[in-house]
């Protein structure tokens, strides 16, 4: 099956298509991968609690990352779609960057 995750930043969209015979990656690698991009980034908690939902995790590094970021280097890219997708264990994301919403 072939994923896809679709970034959204005003009135431009990103699209990352990963292929069919993509080899998957274990969620646990994925949620691992997005915890230290979420570090590395120095991204906040967007909840008032403090809590940080996977979806959370992974709208605060694209926020982080940025319409430049992304155009600018492919491979990121790939890589955060890849592992927003096996964290979210949903086939099509899509990442509204200035509405704050993830959906599937």
């Amino acid at each position: 099956m072939r994923s896809h995750l679709t970034l959204v930043f005003g009135t431009t969209e990103i699209a990352i298509d990963l292929p069919a015979d993509a080899p998957a990656l274990p969620a646990d690698q994925a949620r691992r991968w997005l915890d230290e991009q979420f570090v590395a980034y120095d991204c906040e908690p967007l909840r008032a609690s403090g809590k940080v939902l996977t979806a959370d995790k992974v709208l605060a590094i694209a926020i982080a990352i940025g319409q430049r970021g992304f155009a600018q280097d492919e491979a990121l890219g790939g890589a955060f779609a890849r592992a927003a997708l096996a964290a979210l264990g949903r086939p099509v994301v899509r990442v509204d960057v200035d509405g704050h919403e993830v959906s599937y």
